[in-house]
């Protein structure tokens, strides 16, 4: 059993009650490490901890902060494959995808904010050469970066980063899923003498530390990625508190095929869309909406590209789909396919539970799985799976098309298939969507704002969002 720590100025320590909670492999089932049992005692040492360094790392240069980000980000450049082998065993997801996608990207984050951080910019404003307005950007203190299970490191950096970058204190809480790669940085931070207190990382259940997380009075703004229910509870307990508060919460997104679109070009990205990381990522296109005259051909050939997809040992190269993350996930993600069952669905091609043989034959895996026949209405449509399980539905107009994709309560992203180029900006602007791919998908510019509207979130990352967000304004005005 591998242990692993919380990392508290500075040091590797257990949860205060001297408590742990397994950590589960999806692949095989069974536990191979274990976390401390963390509680409201070790939210405040990892507070203090950091309000006590909090004004020392807020005065260091900004090239400082960022020669510290990418040292960070050497470290995991140099054990790459050691990193992508920890996120496909913690994870599930085939080991391939972490090396080309997640550890890549997480290098990519500590680069893109070390960067920013080096070239913000102040804004002065002129006011009728009475006086000079100029505004400072503070950062806010001490921080909490609250990270998901489905790309456990990709999403970690990406919220510490930016934090760190703008001269805040951190505070994170990986998921006590997936752990790992976390617990690896730690290890990484010490080895390079990371200032102590100014990155802590604590472990456990939400449910257990995520109430004095979202309280506690020296925590200034709280960054979470996770589920629309669980956003909703830090925003009822912190909002009255005045914290800042982003939260990137669920998606049902759609992607919108037209009868010119380039068929090869969308069959293929629609694929890959629903099914990569076994569709465990927020941003894959769960509905496919197909115009009429294109929708039988369609998806005929979809299914038919679907069941070529390897489900199996993620440690495989020519694995697609690996295991989801826990037994209670996969039974959730199985119940939806019964539920579709019941509201009318015709399942084309999957729904059931896999078992591999050799050491993957109690993984939690599982087929990828296509569906028809549904109303837009009905729950398996209108409810985040984040599983492999896609629909498939036909429109006939392109009010129809927007209807149907504006059609529920989350705003996160959507795929829009055309070569009609006025169509493309009408669209675009009436889709209720945080992001519009037009012609591809997950192709992302760190610089542009990401986030979501309606339950899909409050908010944006990325780029000088995220910058802003961890700090905060303060204007001077100076008279001549």
């Amino acid at each position: 059993m591998i242990p692993i720590l919380n990392y508290i100025n500075g040091r590797f320590v257990a949860a205060q009650s001297g408590e742990t909670l397994h950590i589960y492999e999806p692949s095989t089932g069974q536990a191979y490490a274990h976390l401390p049992a963390s509680a409201a005692a070790d939210v405040d040492a990892a507070v203090d901890a950091a309000r006590g360094v909090a004004q020392e790392w807020a005065r260091t240069t900004a090239a400082e902060r960022a020669r510290w980000l990418n040292r960070l980000a050497d470290g995991i450049e140099k054990r790459e494959e050691e990193f992508a082998q920890a996120e496909s065993r913690d994870q599930g997801k085939p080991v391939s995808l972490a090396r080309r996608m997640d550890i890549p990207r997480s290098v990519d984050n500590l680069r893109f904010f070390a960067g920013a951080a080096l070239h913000d910019r102040q804004d002065a404003f002129d006011t009728d050469r009475q006086a000079i307005n100029y505004v400072l950007r503070k950062p806010l203190g001490v921080v909490a970066c609250i990270s998901p299970w489905n790309l456990p490191l990709y999403l970690f950096t990406w919220k510490i980063a930016p934090a760190l970058a703008a001269g805040n204190a951190v505070v994170a809480k990986p998921s006590e899923l997936t752990p790992y790669t976390a617990f690896m940085l730690s290890e990484l931070a010490h080895e390079i003498g990371f200032p102590p207190g100014v990155l802590n990382i604590l472990h456990g259940l939400g449910a257990s530390i995520g109430d004095r997380l979202n309280t506690h009075p020296d925590l200034k703004a709280i960054s979470f990625t996770g589920g629309t229910a669980t956003g909703a509870r830090i925003a009822a307990q912190a909002a009255p508190l005045f914290k800042k508060l982003s939260l990137e919460l669920g998606g049902k997104n759609p992607t919108v095929v037209f009868a010119d679109a380039s068929y090869e070009e969308a069959l293929s990205t629609a694929v890959r869309s629903s099914f990569t990381n076994q569709g465990e990522i927020c941003l894959c296109g769960s509905r496919i909406l197909v115009e009429r005259p294109l929708y039988d051909r369609f998806l005929k050939d979809f299914v038919n590209r679907v069941q070529q997809l390897s489900v199996g040992d993620p440690m495989l190269e020519d694995t697609h789909l690996g295991a989801l993350v826990s037994e209670t996930h996969l039974n959730k993600v199985l119940g939806y396919v019964r539920l579709a069952v019941e509201e009318g669905g015709v399942i084309h091609c999957g729904g059931r539970r896999v078992f591999p043989s050799g050491r993957c034959a109690n993984g939690w895996f599982m087929e990828p799985t296509v569906i028809d026949g549904l109303p837009n209405k009905c729950r398996t449509n209108q409810e985040e799976i984040f599983g492999p399980v896609v629909t498939l539905q036909p429109f006939d107009t392109e009010e129809e098309a927007i209807a149907l994709a504006n059609g529920t309560e989350y705003g996160l992203a959507a795929g829009l298939w055309t070569r009609d180029g006025s169509r493309v900006h009408r669209m675009s602007a009436r889709l209720e969507f945080g992001i519009v791919w037009v012609n591809t998908w997950l192709l992302r510019d760190l610089r542009t704002p990401f986030g979501g509207m309606k339950s899909s979130g409050v908010g944006r990352e990325g780029g000088y969002e995220a910058l802003r967000f961890f700090t905060e304004p303060v204007n001077v005005c100076v008279r001549y």
